[in-house]
């Protein structure tokens, strides 16, 4: 009896030395403004007030605070995926772990509303645009291209029956890239990163092609490129996500062309010019994607020394990244403007540059999920 008490007090006493232990890891450490290895910025400690408490707003955000907050975050979430795979659970926080590594995003379709809404916007930009020439390309996930990878039983929304009701809600004088065949009948390569959410360049390069197919412009062969692996060392945003550990990471490869040409790149809200497409720093970071024209921005501008006049407004997301060095052999000029951190008149900027045609280029999620689209109206009244 007594050794088991002796044995129960030892134990009691470890456990209470553990909890003070994390608990002044917690108050000593430093809050983090950004999560490196997430890619995503941290909720802060929210400001206390009467108000918000009895409206129970501040503790649902105090809780979202400890959660980013706490100690030794990272390790806890790995272990606590480690053991959950041990026992054969394939999803963590929304993203599946499929066959041979991949890990595969949760995706929901969008209700009728929903779609209705980014028809609508695109709709009245289009007419507002005295019917300039628009294209819109919905990139599919690697869930709905490869649901074969899924594990058994993942529910998952149907992608390809989801791009077929957007395409027929779209007014006919509004060009619909069919990337999802593009990309389905390219399974033999890899299409998308194991470990994140974007496509690979190839996979970007083989919706240039279906983009300039529907444009009525000559792609670009695969031979006009020298391939060049940038990194062999990336684990991306589902990685991060998941929590997923003890998976192998994915190469990065970079289609520089043969042909010599001269780029400007012009980060216009941040006042600052490059003569390249791409930002090797980023390759010793966590977001190693952000290679691609240093990541999001409100607004770029890229001119090039392409003899086609012409100039084209891509609205996007960040699969767009690693697709518009392929465009700069067709356009003098190419602005690219993400919604979600520009906030001037669409309008007024097509107008200003002179601007004779529109693409749209989204990956699924964030087309239907972020609402940040729908602000591509604002200001055309």
């Amino acid at each position: 009896m007594k050794n088991g008490s002796n044995h129960r007090a030892i134990t009691g006493l470890l456990l209470v030395v553990f909890v003070g232990a994390v608990v002044a890891a917690d108050v000593l450490t430093d809050d983090k403004s950004f999560s490196e290895e997430e890619n995503r910025v941290l909720e802060e400690r929210p400001d206390f007030s009467l108000n918000s408490l009895v409206e129970g707003e501040f503790v649902s955000e105090y809780e979202q605070y400890t959660s980013d907050q706490f100690a030794f975050r990272n390790a806890w979430i790995g272990v606590k995926t480690d053991a959950d795979r041990a026992l054969g659970k394939k999803e963590s926080n929304g993203v599946f772990l499929g066959e041979n590594g991949h890990l595969m995003e949760h995706y929901t379709s969008p209700s009728e509303a929903v779609m209705q809404e980014r028809v609508q916007a695109i709709q009245t930009f289009h007419e507002a645009t005295s019917d300039l020439p628009m294209y819109v390309m919905v990139a599919p996930t690697i869930a709905g291209v490869l649901p074969n990878k899924l594990p058994a039983f993942a529910p998952i929304g149907d992608q390809q029956n989801d791009l077929i009701r957007l395409r027929q809600r779209l007014p006919e004088e509004i060009r619909f890239v069919d990337v999802f065949n593009a990309l389905a009948g390219k399974q033999e390569e890899l299409m998308y990163y194991k470990t994140d959410h974007h496509w690979t360049t190839t996979g970007a390069y083989y919706a240039y092609r279906a983009l300039c197919l529907e444009m009525g412009i000559v792609p670009q062969d695969k031979t006009s490129f020298d391939i060049l692996q940038a990194t062999d060392e990336f684990y991306g945003s589902l990685y991060s996500k998941s929590g997923f550990r003890h998976l192998e990471p994915d190469n990065i490869h970079l289609y520089l062309p043969k042909k010599q040409s001269t780029i400007k790149v012009n980060y216009v809200e941040e006042g600052r010019v490059s003569d390249s497409l791409y930002e090797p720093d980023h390759l010793r970071t966590k977001d190693k994607y952000a290679v691609f024209l240093d990541g999001n921005h409100p607004l770029v501008r890229i001119t090039t020394d392409s003899p086609e006049d012409k100039k084209i407004l891509v609205i996007k997301d960040s699969y767009a990244n690693s697709l518009l060095p392929f465009l700069t052999e067709h356009f003098s000029e190419i602005n690219v403007v993400d919604p979600r951190y520009y906030d001037k008149s669409l309008l007024a900027l097509i107008e200003e540059r002179q601007i004779d045609s529109t693409l749209f280029l989204y990956n699924m999620k964030t087309f239907f999920e972020d609402s940040s689209i729908m602000n591509i109206t604002e200001g055309l009244q």
